[in-house]
């Protein structure tokens, strides 16, 4: 529900404004309110699961979210839909990290790959389906139904939660690090604000350059911060073990390259190929069922290879696919598409399974917290600098060729600097040990 949330209205936005009577670009803000809502609330997500315990707060979480989906469909002017998506992103905010926090410590360190690649599966899926699918209620119900959707969803969540969590995880009640919070959500804020508005096409670059430096310059004071004290809001001691700094590193430039084939795939199908919003959305669906059909055979290819090897070798093959991409032209046989989309779709999958799974390989369980935590706010400035970095090279190859709209030049040179992206982040994994990861994959090394 928090990672369709964050793309699904993108397409209801003209049908939103008409419903408020305002204009569709203010619409976005409704977007930007949710992410940087989400992107304060995840730093504080470790620390308050520790206070008062993983179930709780799972569970409130889940009601949050859902009572806030009733009041963005409720919403009668963008004021209150507004403020139903900052509750909504508070609610998403502490839903995933959490969520996560409580399968890592239920889960087996032999089930761990199997139970990541199902927790995962949303994450990768959503930015594909999202926009697709809120164009389908939009255009054969209404807008409001997007957010009515998640009611029964989050009613059986929250009945399945206060079931299956267990009630005795462990808590840890020390002080809040005040400083480290203030630091740390500023920076997300800043940083997501400047990524958003240069990903929308909003505003100077310079202007959203700034902000971005901004929440660079704050993030740095955050962790200088936290390194100093005994209590720190996220411990990045975690860092020091080499398969999580891998999948932080590496796996977050990984994150990066692939969040901007669903910004720069619609684009290229519309802009440059002549199709409508429904037939780039259509072809899209190859990319999510290379997604679904990458599941039933993930656990066992990570168990025959390893983690190391199939973080090197398939993050290459997911990297020449996004190269492939660039290749693209109208004249390509469509089975050819299809099939590029799909096989890539596969690599996106299996790299995100296996990424995901390294971060806690050697986590101990008392830093499962801070792991979870900083994992979640990587993932979520890596997706959203995924897609920044995509328009800005758009707009960037728009103005050396001249271009008044975006060209299939454009789009190649685009595609081949995120290859490249996605060939440097494999560097990480190549250099782990070749047993690295062995523990929760099942792999032998030698075998």
């Amino acid at each position: 529900m928090e990672n369709l949330d964050a793309t699904v209205i993108a397409t209801a936005l003209p049908q939103m404004a008409l419903s408020f009577g305002r204009d569709p670009v203010d619409l976005n803000l409704g977007i930007s309110a949710y992410l940087l809502a989400i992107a304060v609330g995840i730093p504080v997500s470790g620390w308050i699961a520790e206070r008062f315990g993983p179930r709780p707060v799972f569970t409130l979480a889940i009601g949050v979210f859902t009572l806030a989906s009733l009041l963005c469909g409720m919403a009668l002017s963008l004021e209150h839909f507004i403020a139903a998506r900052i509750l909504q992103g508070l609610g998403g905010a502490l839903m995933v990290p959490v969520g996560r926090l409580v399968v890592l410590q239920v889960t087996e360190k032999h089930e761990l790959v199997r139970a990541i690649a199902l927790i995962t599966w949303p994450g990768l899926v959503a930015p594909v389906l999202g926009p697709p699918l809120g164009g389908l209620i939009t255009t054969y119900a209404d807008w409001r139904w997007i957010f009515y959707l998640n009611l029964p969803l989050g009613l059986i969540a929250l009945l399945l939660a206060w079931r299956l969590v267990p009630a005795d995880l462990p808590t840890q009640r020390h002080p809040l690090d005040w400083r480290g919070f203030l630091l740390l959500g500023g920076a997300c804020v800043a940083f997501m604000w400047g990524v958003e508005r240069l990903g929308q096409n909003h505003g100077s670059l310079g202007a959203n350059l700034a902000w971005m430096g901004i929440g660079l310059i704050l993030g740095t004071k955050a962790v200088r911060h936290m390194t100093r004290i005994e209590r720190p809001l996220i411990d990045f001691g975690t860092l020091r073990i080499p398969t999580y700094r891998a999948a932080i590193l590496g796996g977050g430039l990984f994150r990066v390259t692939i969040a901007t084939a669903p910004f720069l795939l619609p684009l290229l199908f519309q802009l440059a190929f002549g199709l409508d919003a429904f037939q780039a959305g259509l072809l899209l669906l190859a990319l999510f069922a290379g997604n679904l059909a990458a599941k039933p055979f993930t656990t066992a290819t990570i168990r025959r290879f390893g983690l190391r090897t199939i973080l090197t070798v398939n993050g290459l093959l997911s990297a020449f696919s996004l190269l492939a991409c660039g290749l693209l032209t109208p004249d390509w046989p469509l089975p050819a598409i299809l099939l590029l989309l799909f096989f890539s779709g596969v690599f996106r999958s299996l790299q995100f399974t296996a990424s995901n799974a390294l971060a806690f390989a050697d986590i101990p369980k008392a830093q499962l917290s801070h792991a979870s935590t900083l994992f979640s706010t990587n993932f979520q400035l890596a997706m959203g600098l995924g897609v920044a970095i995509a328009a800005l090279l758009l707009r960037a190859s728009m103005d050396w060729h001249g271009h008044l709209d975006p060209q299939l030049a454009d789009f190649r040179l685009a595609f081949c600097i995120v290859a490249v992206l996605g060939i440097l982040s494999t560097l990480d994994a190549f250099r782990l040990a070749r047993n690295a990861g062995d523990s929760v994959s099942g792999h032998t090394s030698g075998s």
